[in-house]
């Protein structure tokens, strides 16, 4: 089925960037919409970012808009997230998802998707 590993993350000073990516294998990765969503501890799992299948119609949660850029290479099988500016409440664990979309939905909560990453650890220190 498919598969999805995240890699990129680590430790990164306020002010600093870092970029996200997630390996797609199993199934034809240009049959879904991908989605970046991130869980800090003792938090819920929350929506980050998302694009299409084609790679068009990307979309923000308001905390990363303007900060952070997703990206897809379809030949490539991989998604990324650009993540500029870093503060310290962007610090969690980053998660990528895949959602089939068989039909047009929601795609901000964790239950629109049907498979997801082990997730990277991202931490920012001040």
């Amino acid at each position: 089925q498919v598969q999805l590993v995240e890699s990129g993350g680590g430790l990164v000073q306020a002010g600093g960037s870092l970029r996200l990516s997630c390996a797609f294998s199993g199934r034809t990765f240009s049959s879904y919409d991908m989605g970046w969503f991130r869980q800090a501890p003792g938090k819920e799992r929350v929506f980050v970012s998302r694009i299409s299948r084609g790679g068009g119609d990307p979309d923000y949660a308001g905390s990363v808009k303007g900060r952070f850029t997703i990206s897809r290479d379809n030949a490539k099988g991989t998604v990324y997230l650009q993540m500029n500016s870093l503060r310290p409440e962007d610090t969690a664990v980053y998660y990528c998802a895949a959602d089939r979309a068989l039909y047009t939905g929601s795609y901000t909560r964790a239950s629109d998707y049907d498979y997801w990453g082990q997730g990277t650890q991202v931490t920012v220190s001040s």
